[in-house]
């Protein structure tokens, strides 16, 4: 009789939709499913929803579940497990017991993590800047995030805000979401950018639209990219001059967008160099959409069995 394979459960959370993987001990990717998020329904909604997928994807993947990593938006505490603190997009998630639910509904071990960390996890694990001691993670995405892993582990500071550049103040003075000032967010998030392309043509949109008109020689659109991609160079360099990290990450929606960035940040790394004089490595993500569903499954794999956990050093790739 052929023994069932061992598995670990990866789950992305987020705003619109859940990716739920199921990895091999290698972390490559079984299975997938992808399901609609009820953010406006609470916690126990949302946990119910990737519980439902992790259960319809053993039902086709027959395996034996180890345990299951959650990445989730908003500030967590990754010890006991919980969301402290969530945007208004969801209702009734800070405050909610993550993986205590997790483990109710599967009677597995279940791990938790900020979903900017575990993408960072998951790319020094398995993606564009696996096996790297030192990354700064970066993602554009509504918002502006960032994780730092030093040493071969993730850093989250004594506070647990560590790596958080896109709240950190210096870029002009437009009023950040937070309630900040002139924070890296403010020019270089897709609703930024859409507020910036906005006041300089009075056309509404999405980011997105901003890009394919940027692709086309829009010049309003072309300068909201480039100051978004100078902006982000200077945070990378305040990291390079700080913490002497020269190897970068960049995911989120924005980065789909990367062949618009990538001149402005060059150019504005060319100008100024870091103080060491060592050139910065700058690479978009290489997992996608998969980056923080793998990251919260190598967390999971990691914390189970530290010593069959994967180092990093080779890429994910579905069977």
């Amino acid at each position: 009789m052929t023994r069932a394979p061992e598995v670990v459960a990866g789950v992305d959370i987020g705003g619109t939709t859940t990716q739920v993987l199921l990895c091999a001990g290698d972390l490559r990717i079984m299975d997938r499913l992808e399901v609609a998020t009820p953010a406006a329904e609470g916690g126990a909604a949302m946990v119910g929803a990737a519980l439902d997928a992790v259960r319809r994807l053993l039902g086709r993947t027959p395996a034996r579940l180890l345990g299951v990593g959650v990445g989730a938006a908003g500030v967590v505490d990754a010890r006991a497990g919980r969301v402290l603190v969530a945007s208004d997009s969801f209702r009734g998630w800070a405050g909610f017991e993550v993986t205590a639910a997790v483990e109710r509904g599967l009677g597995v071990p279940a791990f938790l993590d900020n979903d900017v960390n575990a993408f960072l996890r998951g790319e020094v694990t398995a993606g564009a800047v696996a096996g790297e001691p030192d990354v700064l993670g970066m993602t554009l995405g509504t918002g502006v995030g960032g994780a730092l892993w030093l040493k071969g582990a993730l850093y989250d500071g004594p506070e647990g805000a560590a790596g958080e550049i896109g709240h950190v103040p210096g870029f002009g003075e437009l009023a950040c979401t937070c309630g900040g000032r002139g924070h890296l967010e403010t020019l270089a998030s897709g609703r930024s950018i859409a507020a910036r392309y906005r006041e300089r043509t009075g056309r509404a949109g999405a980011g997105r639209g901003v890009a394919e008109a940027a692709g086309r020689g829009d010049p309003d659109a072309l300068a909201v990219f480039e100051a978004a991609g100078a902006a982000v160079a200077r945070a990378l360099l305040v990291t390079a001059g700080l913490l002497d990290v020269t190897t970068f990450v960049i995911g989120g929606g924005v980065s789909r967008s990367w062949s618009l960035l990538e001149p402005a940040v060059r150019r504005a790394l060319n100008a100024e160099p870091p103080v060491s004089g060592r050139p910065l490595r700058v690479l978009p993500a290489g997992l996608g959409e998969d980056a923080v569903a793998v990251g919260a499954a190598a967390r999971a794999r990691a914390d189970l069995d530290p010593h069959t956990a994967p180092t990093g050093g080779g890429r994910v790739n579905e069977a």
